[in-house]
């Protein structure tokens, strides 16, 4: 299986919403970030929270996310981020 993204690309994560389980927090929907690594891919967790064995495996991304884009009265130094692993179906180009 081949990576749609690769290290150092930016990317937006999806805002779309979804009634099924799934792994993408709303405080990071529609935010755009770095990918910083490439992960192994893994099922689905949409589909194997209801017993189905999620397949096709999806890619993996741990992405870096400015914590003022999250957080616009965030208090903290500039530069903080938060790294966050998101499944590729979720992940758009920036």
């Amino acid at each position: 299986m081949r990576a749609r993204f690769s290290r150092g690309e930016t990317v937006q994560i999806s805002s779309r919403m979804d009634e099924r389980h799934h792994r993408v927090p709303a405080y990071v929907k529609g935010h755009q970030g770095t990918i910083v690594l490439v992960c192994q891919p893994q099922v689905q967790p949409e589909l194997s929270a209801y017993h189905d064995p999620g397949e096709p495996q999806q890619t993996v991304y741990r992405v870096r996310l400015d914590q003022q884009d999250l957080w616009p009265d965030y208090g903290g130094s500039d530069g903080d981020s938060l790294e966050i692993e998101i499944f590729e179906h979720w992940l758009e180009p920036a």
